[in-house]
């Protein structure tokens, strides 16, 4: 998704001068097409992520439309100040891209562990939350947030994700995007990991129970029609995020919690309170807490039990 992000911005940029693109001293390999072709568009702000969201509240204040380009965790925790006062209360065009979340870096341990970066930045009024699932949405986000008037946090897996949309679908800020169908239960997922939701739905299949994907692309704002359609279509609902369940998890809950739907049963997987202390791979840390298909799987079928 890291390709698809740069050659999409290339190619918007070509057309719209309004366009910059700052970043924190890495996507070496990645970021050089933009800045061959907008060299007096593209800044490398060095290891102060504080000064580089500054800076792009200046440039938005002068009319440009600023992407930033970091890790996850020091493209928010390290400047959340900035962020919070120069572009939240601004209301401002600069769209801030966060790579390497969830356990993309889990051998590097915690302090690269991007698990708290969805939760954190949703509380912030104003700000628009993305996590696209795959390349496809990838590339219609960066074009719907170009379009967006507003600061937007698009959080990015590592490398790697497959193609999930075979056909290019109907894609909206503040709209989900149902991948699959199903009367029996349903299964939501924020970024790539629904992955691990269609695996899961395979197995489910299997034991004759029909689940319904949602791919919920945009947290923030939520579309919660869609949710409150699942509620009325099947017979339970679970949330499934690489990261802290005060995200998408505590979202989908107040949505049903405050509607006449509220009976439906419900579960959100993701991270609780704890830290994870170990070095292992993504999948390792996926498996330690209860997000791989086997996990969602019998979470499922318990859910469906709950009368």
């Amino acid at each position: 998704m890291r390709t698809k992000f740069i050659s999409t911005l290339t190619q918007l940029a070509e057309t719209d001068d309004r366009i910059y693109l700052l970043v924190g001293d890495l996507g070496y390999s990645v970021v050089e097409q933009f800045k061959a072709k907008f060299p007096n568009r593209f800044f490398n702000m060095g290891v102060a992520e504080q000064n580089m969201m500054g800076v792009a509240a200046g440039l938005a204040l002068s009319g440009k439309i600023v992407f930033t380009y970091s890790f996850g965790n020091f493209t928010t925790f390290r400047c959340l100040e900035q962020i919070r006062n120069d572009i939240c209360y601004h209301d401002l065009d600069v769209k801030i891209i966060g790579i390497g979340t969830g356990f993309s870096y889990g051998t590097l341990g915690m302090t690269h562990h991007g698990t708290e970066d969805l939760a954190v930045m949703s509380v912030l009024p104003n700000m628009t939350i993305i996590t696209p699932c795959d390349p496809v949405e990838m590339e219609l986000a960066i074009k719907a947030s170009v379009a967006w008037n507003g600061p937007c946090y698009i959080r990015v897996r590592r490398t790697g994700e497959p193609v999930i949309h075979r056909t290019i679908p109907d894609f909206k800020i503040g709209k989900g995007i149902v991948v699959k169908d199903g009367d029996d239960v349903t299964l939501i997922a924020t970024g790539w990991i629904i992955n691990n939701i269609i695996k899961a739905a395979k197995m489910l299949e299997s034991e004759n129970i029909n689940a319904r994907i949602i791919s919920m692309h945009t947290v923030k704002p939520l579309d919660e029609a869609l949710i409150l359609d699942s509620a009325r279509k099947t017979r339970g609902i679970i949330t499934i995020e690489d990261q802290s369940i005060v995200g998408l998890g505590s979202a989908v809950a107040r949505t049903l919690a405050s509607s006449e739907e509220r009976t439906v049963p419900f579960a959100a997987l993701g991270l609780t309170e704890n830290y994870s202390i170990d070095v292992g791979s993504e999948e390792y840390h996926l498996n330690k807490s209860n997000l791989s298909p086997e996990a969602i799987c019998k979470t499922a079928k318990r859910i469906l039990t709950v009368k």
